[in-house]
């Protein structure tokens, strides 16, 4: 069975300023066979993409929350503690106006 998945992120800790890139990778402590990954955010039902690496290239306002990654190999399916990714700076209504 798949147990020990984890969410690691860079910048670390998740949070990363508006603008910036953000890079989350899924990290599966055992588990054996053909993994397949998805990413989620909060409740949404889509996935964000698939794979162990989910990369933000310019992460906006509406990419804060909880990021999760569910892992499966085909038998049994195994889901990461979320993941709270905070955008900085999108108090100000300027900023990358200017794009």
């Amino acid at each position: 069975p798949l147990s020990g998945v984890s969410v690691l992120a860079q910048p670390p800790g998740g949070q990363v300023a508006l603008g910036d890139r953000l890079v989350l990778s899924c990290a599966v402590a055992t588990g054996t066979g053909a993994l397949s990954f998805t990413w989620h955010r909060g409740d949404l039902g889509a996935p964000l993409g698939t794979g162990p690496r989910l990369e933000l290239r310019h992460v906006g306002d509406n990419d804060s929350g909880h990021y999760q990654c569910r892992v499966s190999n085909g038998e049994s399916v195994a889901e990461s503690v979320p993941l709270n990714v905070t955008v900085l700076g999108e108090c100000d209504p300027q900023a990358g106006v200017a794009s």
